[in-house]
C-alpha cells in the first residue's frame, strides 16, 4: 500500500511539543524503556540514548537490512540521538554524568542494584543535577522485598493475573500475544515522567519517579476484577463475571466474525432489537444492569446464536442503521490497507538515510497548541555522539578518546 508522500523527517526541524526544551538522557533497553522515551521524544524532548558498545539488544531483534538497525529496533527509537559510552570505565561513567548535568530528566530500565554498581543510582546522579527527575521502571518496588529480582514482560503478565485471565480453550494460562505489560508500563512511565516536570515547573524541586512494573500491571487488571474484593471480607469474589463469560468474543456470522457491544439499558434495547430478540429486553432476566450481570452467559449465548443467520455486512449495515456499537475483526494484515489509517495518515513512510524507504507508526496524541513532530530518524548505533560531547564541553579530540573500538 502506498502512504501520503512526503518525509516527516526534516532535518533541522524544531522541536513543536509540550515537551521542547526538556533534555532527557536514556539508558533504557528491551521495549518498556524505548517505547516511554520514543513518547517523551514525539513530544519535543530532547532524548539522548547511552548505549553500550554492543548497542540496544533490540537492534539484533528480528528482520533488518543492515545490522543493527532492526525492524524491532527502528519502530520504537524515532526522535533520539545516540550515544555510545562505555560506562564500565571512568572516563565513560564521567561524559555520561557531564550529559546529565544538562539534563531535566534521567531514566534507566535496569534493577536498583544494577544501577547502583553502575555508579547511576539516585543518589549519585543528584550530586551531579540536585533537581533532575529520575525515572525508573523495575520489575518489583524498590522498597520491597523483591526490589532486584528479575522481571520480564512473560514474567509479570504471569503474576498479575493476565495469563490466567486468558486461558485457551483447554484451560491452559496463556500469555497475551503483545508485550502488554512493557508497553503499557512505557506509558504509565512518560505521563509519570510529565507529572513530575509539571511540579518541578511549580517547585523548582526535582524528584524519583518510579514505576514497578508488577503493580503497575496488577492495579491495571483489578479496576474491574477486584469486585466483591472491593468490600474486603473473607471468601470474596474476585473477577468481573461480563469480563470472564467464555461467550465475550467476536461473534461467529454466516461468513467470518463481528465485534459488538451494549452496556447500559438503552443499548442493550437498540442492539436486542437490531437482531429480533426484542423480547429479551423485557426479561426480567435481562431487564437492567444488576439482572444481565447474573445471567450474563445466557445474554451472550442467546446474541451469539442469532449472529450466525446473516453475514457480516447485513449485521454491519443493520447495526449502523440502529446506532449499535460495531466493528470488524481486523487482522494485522488488514491494518496494513484499512482506508480509514490511510485516510488519518496513522502509517508513515519515510527515508532513512541508511535503511531506505520505511514505515512508522503516527502518534496518535494531539496538542493544537503545541502538536508533536518527528525530528530525528532512529540512529544508528552512537550516530550523535561525537555531536553531544562536544556540546557538554568536550574537545574533538577528548571526544574522539571516549568512542569505544567496534570490537570492546
Amino acid at each position: 500500500m502506498q502512504w501520503p508522500a512526503g518525509d516527516p523527517f526534516e532535518p533541522g526541524k524544531r522541536a513543536t511539543g509540550p515537551l521542547a526544551g526538556i533534555r532527557v538522557v536514556d539508558l533504557t533497553i528491551n521495549v518498556l524503556g524505548p517505547v516511554c522515551t520514543q513518547i517523551l521524544g514525539d513530544m519535543g524532548a530532547d532524548v539522548i540514548k547511552v548505549e553500550t558498545p554492543n548497542g540496544d539488544q533490540n537492534r539484533h531483534n528480528g528482520p533488518a537490512r543492515h545490522p543493527g538497525m532492526s525492524a524491532f529496533y527502528l519502530i520504537m527509537n524515532r526522535n533520539k540521538r545516540s550515544v555510545v559510552l562505555d560506562l564500565k570505565t571512568a572516563d565513560g561513567l564521567e561524559a555520561l554524568m557531564r550529559i546529565v548535568e544538562t539534563a531535566d530528566v534521567f531514566i534507566h530500565s535496569m534493577r536498583p542494584s544494577a544501577a547502583e554498581r553502575l555508579g547511576v543510582s539516585y543518589e549519585k546522579v543528584i550530586a551531579r543535577n540536585p533537581n533532575i527527575i529520575y525515572a525508573s521502571a523495575p520489575g518489583f518496588r524498590s522498597d520491597g522485598p523483591k526490589r532486584d529480582a528479575p522481571a520480564f514482560d512473560d514474567i509479570i503478565q504471569g503474576a498479575c493475573g493476565l495469563a490466567d485471565l486468558n486461558r485457551d480453550n483447554e484451560g491452559h494460562p496463556r500469555y497475551f500475544p503483545t508485550v502488554i505489560a512493557d508497553k503499557l508500563c512505557g506509558y504509565v512511565l512518560a505521563s509519570s515522567v510529565g507529572m513530575a516536570l509539571f511540579h518541578r515547573e511549580r517547585s523548582g524541586v526535582g524528584q524519583k519517579v518510579e514505576v514497578p512494573m508488577y503493580e503497575t500491571m496488577l492495579q491495571f487488571c483489578l479496576f474491574e476484577h477486584l469486585w466483591e474484593g472491593a468490600f474486603g471480607h473473607a471468601n470474596a469474589k474476585v473477577g468481573y463475571s461480563r469480563m470472564l463469560s467464555p461467550y465475550r468474543r467476536p461473534y461467529r456470522t454466516k461468513d467470518g466474525y463481528i465485534c459488538v457491544l451494549a452496556i447500559n439499558d438503552l443499548q442493550w434495547s437498540r442492539l436486542l432489537g437490531a437482531v429480533n430478540l426484542k423480547d429479551l429486553a423485557a426479561d426480567p432476566r435481562f431487564a437492567n444492569m444488576a439482572a444481565r450481570m447474573q445471567h450474563i452467559d445466557q445474554l451472550y449465548g442467546a446474541l451469539a446464536d442469532q449472529l450466525l443467520t446473516k453475514t457480516t455486512e447485513e449485521w454491519m449495515e443493520i447495526f449502523r442503521e440502529q446506532d449499535v456499537t460495531c466493528g470488524p475483526v481486523n487482522t494485522l494484515a488488514d491494518l496494513m490497507t484499512d482506508d480509514y489509517l490511510a485516510a488519518t495518515g496513522f502509517f508513515k513512510s519515510y527515508i532513512h538515510p541508511t535503511e531506505g524507504e520505511l514505515v512508522m507508526t503516527s502518534n496518535p496524541i494531539g496538542f493544537s497548541a503545541t502538536p508533536p513532530n518527528y525530528r530525528f530518524a532512529p540512529p544508528r548505533a552512537g550516530e550523535h555522539t561525537m555531536e553531544v560531547l562536544c556540546g557538554v564541553g568536550y574537545e574533538m579530540d577528548a571526544a574522539a578518546r571516549l568512542v569505544p573500538s567496534p570490537d570492546r
